[in-house]
């Protein structure tokens, strides 16, 4: 497929944007994948070059929280190690179904995370303080919530750091930065499992993800600054834009 100038325009400041949001909140697959799908690349490919490019920005995004000691690692390690699992095996699947049974399933799958919200009322704990939880069930949830979003991930993609903030405060115990700094690392290990999988399998656009990736990467930064600086109130926020994206799209998708 090639590509003009048109094409990036359309892409890089939406693959910002996506790595703005993705980074504060989970999500930001919910503003590139149809960004890619606007400008025309075929599904199949459109999610392989989605995770690459959304790797590198996670990973970006990683290094911040880091940084920034608002990860723990005795959630965060255990999660990485169960997504890296759960995400190539679901990118698998992934590839043996059809472009329009795929596109399905994306649409039809986010907007299930309002019913958490709905539900939950203490969701996002400002101080993390919740009973404590014994280290071997730690440890036992953490891979769980790993493998099956991270299986979620490589299977659908968009919203997948979204229910990962979500799992790790609801189950774990977590505020809703470090719930969010956890994320993005076993956010990382499922991008990098899926897109090992498509690279193996020629599924990306290497066109797109130099572009892609570093404006991606940048909005990581950025949206990662933001978000420790302003605390769990802003990543709270950011969630309930992100799932105002998700009607939104449904809706839309059910008029067309």
């Amino acid at each position: 497929m090639e590509l003009e100038l048109y094409h990036y325009l359309l892409i890089c400041p939406l693959v910002f944007l996506g790595g703005f949001v993705d980074s504060v909140a989970g999500g930001g697959g919910l503003i590139t994948l149809p960004t890619y799908f606007l400008a025309g690349i075929p599904t199949h490919i459109a999610a392989g070059t989605n995770k690459v490019v959304n790797g590198i920005g996670t990973a970006t995004a990683s290094v911040r929280y880091l940084k920034s000691g608002k990860v723990d690692l005795s959630i965060a390690l255990p999660a990485a190690v169960g997504a890296l699992a759960g995400s190539a095996a679901g990118a698998r699947l992934a590839l043996l179904l059809s472009d329009a049974l795929l596109k399905g399933l994306m649409l039809v799958a986010l907007p299930l995370v309002a019913v958490f919200l709905m539900v939950k009322k203490d969701f996002g704990l400002e101080t993390g303080d919740g009973p404590a939880v014994p280290p071997l069930r730690k440890l036992a949830l953490s891979l769980l919530i790993g493998f099956f979003i991270g299986g979620y991930d490589g299977l659908v993609g968009p919203g997948t750091g979204t229910f990962m903030i979500m799992a790790f405060t609801a189950l774990l115990h977590r505020d809703l930065i470090s719930a969010s700094g956890c994320a993005k690392v076993g956010n990382l290990a499922s991008n990098i499992a899926a897109a090992v999988v498509y690279l193996l399998s020629g599924k990306v656009l290497w066109a797109v993800v130099l572009p892609a990736a570093l404006c991606n990467a940048l909005g990581g930064w950025c949206g990662a600054r933001y978000a420790i600086r302003g605390g769990s109130r802003r990543v709270r926020g950011m969630i309930f834009l992100v799932l105002g994206m998700l009607f939104v799209k449904m809706l839309w998708d059910l008029l067309l």
